[in-house]
């Protein structure tokens, strides 16, 4: 099977959604799904489960460029995802696990999906489904249509998979971490801490501890990047990193998580450790099982 693909950052979901409403897209409603990627696999091969639906394996192969390109693919229905889960994540290793929401409308032979993806942020893809005797040329024509009536800028293409975003994602956070924890304010402690956070649009805003000789007016290097996502427009963090000098695995204090609480979600993962080496993820709802939350 083959389709043309297009993938884009979307800041707006909410904007896009009703764009492809007015486009006369139909909605289909919303899918949580589940994708499992395996190493060592010819392509990209992964283990989709989904619902409301089923479970299905599959084989990929796609050129990582920004612009609309071919896709070529094979789907296998699968009967017991976690048996087949679990038997090639002994085979082949797992590479990532990708989680999100998608909402899916259709229209005219393309499938627009409005992701959520856990620990990237929101993104629009298009896929023109093509019959197997196509010359390609319809779907690009499409897609291309779809591309102007939803407004995708030119920069806001993404050319890689969810899959390797993922993968580059904890490192990237990381590294912006380590940066500017270079950088903190810390005469007293002596103890320099940096943080960085993906917000739901992709940007990442990064901040270090500031100290003060009045020691309750220090801010934790957590505060100073929540700040500059707030300043900067966003209220969603989507993946959190930290890092510290003087330790490998640097948690939040108790105080931060509950501030990364107010604008992330339960299931928002937190690295921590130093960039190109070892690191633990783990989930703001695990750092803070019971945060603190005012009732409306």
């Amino acid at each position: 099977m083959r389709n043309i693909e297009l993938k884009a950052r979307d800041p707006q979901p909410g904007r896009t959604l009703e764009l492809a409403l007015a486009a006369r897209a139909d909605d289909q409603g919303e899918l949580v799904q589940r994708d499992t990627y395996f190493a060592r696999a010819r392509g990209r091969l992964k283990l989709r489960e989904e619902t409301p639906g089923g479970a299905e394996l599959i084989q990929y192969r796609r050129a990582d460029t920004p612009e609309a390109r071919e896709s070529e693919y094979r789907r296998i229905p699968v009967a017991d995802a976690a048996a087949l889960r679990e038997e090639l994540d002994a085979a082949l290793g797992t590479l990532v696990v990708v989680e999100k929401r998608r909402r899916l409308l259709l229209s005219d032979g393309v499938r627009i999906h409005l992701d959520d993806v856990q620990g990237l942020g929101t993104f629009v893809e298009l896929e023109g489904v093509a019959a197997p005797d196509s010359d390609l040329a319809a779907e690009r024509d499409e897609v291309e249509r779809l591309r102007a009536a939803l407004e995708i800028a030119e920069d806001r293409l993404v050319p890689h998979s969810y899959s390797d975003l993922l993968l580059d994602t904890a490192d990237l956070l990381l590294q912006a971490a380590d940066a500017a924890m270079r950088n903190a304010h810390a005469p007293y402690s002596r103890f320099k801490v940096g943080a960085a956070l993906r917000a739901a649009s992709g940007a990442v805003y990064s901040g270090a501890n500031v100290e003060n000789a009045a020691y309750p007016q220090s801010q934790c290097a957590e505060a100073s990047a929540i700040g500059a996502l707030v300043a900067a427009g966003e209220r969603e963090i989507a993946a959190v990193a930290v890092v510290a000098e003087q330790m490998e695995i640097c948690p939040p204090c108790g105080g931060c998580r509950q501030r990364l609480s107010e604008l992330a979600r339960p299931d928002t993962p937190v690295y921590l450790g130093r960039p190109g080496g070892e690191h633990r993820t783990f989930t703001v709802g695990e750092l803070l099982p019971l945060s603190f939350e005012l009732q409306p």
